[in-house]
């Protein structure tokens, strides 16, 4: 009777042949001989034992690129894939499953620096180790194949080293924080100052427009005036002298020079003052006779 979690290898005179159909199957005695093979997947711990937990430093302990021995874990998880070969094509296709992993993973883990290792390398490595395993197990052909391999634990071997990847881990971990931080006041001042700049451009192309509405209204007045020139030439030239003067006029100072060159300084408001007075007196001299 055959389970749904075992391959039945039937041995007929020394030629073996897998069964997997689960059911009841038929032996002829004496000249059949059936073994069961799980299709179940099993494990096997590299580096430590896994029934006490005690390490194996004869197989945990390696040393990586830069020269610094680690202290590292692994499990491995491996199926059957094809009983006969299993069970005819190698003496003990487990034992050298383990010997080739115990390979690759000291070959491996001796590309990479201690702090990939304990640190941030830990995925690169299990992806190489099961690929450089899993093409390792097809070329041998002894019916296993690799699912699954992970580091359990790395670790210095001393308690000092230990700490100092941490402290390592921690300084990383800083880092990442403040980049984030960094990243986050980048993302909330970008805008803020697109915003101020988009305001600048709006102010500068108001003052653009208005400066260009004023040129262009000097321009219409001075052609408007230049068209009233070339009809009066000689009266609108004495316009714009009297326009002129009365703006320059009020603003102007009078200097009296005697002839020992005595400066002396007399604004034209004193004598606009003068003026209106006397012509102030005159109009109520005028008014004084016409009453009479």
């Amino acid at each position: 009777m055959l389970d749904e979690e075992n391959y039945a290898v039937v041995t007929t005179l020394g030629s073996p042949q897998a069964e997997s159909q689960a059911g009841l199957h038929f032996k002829i005695p004496f000249i059949q001989n059936v073994r069961m093979v799980s299709k179940g997947i099993k494990g096997m711990s590299i580096g430590y034992n896994q029934d006490t937990g005690e390490a194996v430093d004869s197989e945990s302990v390696m040393i990586t690129k830069d020269f610094n021995f680690v202290d590292t874990d692994f499990y491995l998880e491996y199926m059957v894939n094809d009983p006969v070969k299993y069970l005819y094509a190698s003496s003990d296709p487990v034992a050298t499953l383990k010997m080739l992993a115990q390979s690759y993973i000291r070959d491996t883990v001796g590309i990479y620096n201690v702090d990939d290792v304990i640190t941030t390398g830990k995925a690169m490595i299990q992806s190489e180790i099961k690929e450089k395993l899993t093409n390792r197990m097809i070329e041998e052909d002894i019916g296993l194949s690799v699912t699954n391999i992970t580091i359990q634990d790395a670790f210095p071997p001393t308690d000092e080293v230990m700490n100092a990847f941490k402290n390592v881990e921690n300084a990383k971990q800083g880092k990442e924080t403040a980049i984030n931080n960094a990243n986050k006041d980048r993302n909330e001042k970008i805008p803020q100052a697109e915003a101020e700049c988009d305001q600048i451009i709006k102010n500068a192309e108001a003052e653009k427009e208005a400066r260009i509405n004023e040129a262009q209204g000097q321009v219409s007045r001075f052609e408007q005036m230049y068209a009233e020139y070339s009809k009066y030439p000689l009266i609108t030239k004495q316009r714009m002298f009297y326009e002129t003067m009365e703006d320059l006029l009020p603003t102007m100072k009078v200097y009296i020079v005697d002839e020992n060159g005595t400066q002396k300084m007399l604004p034209l408001d004193s004598f606009t003052a003068t003026q209106a007075a006397a012509d102030s007196d005159s109009t109520d001299t005028t008014t004084g006779k016409e009453a009479q």
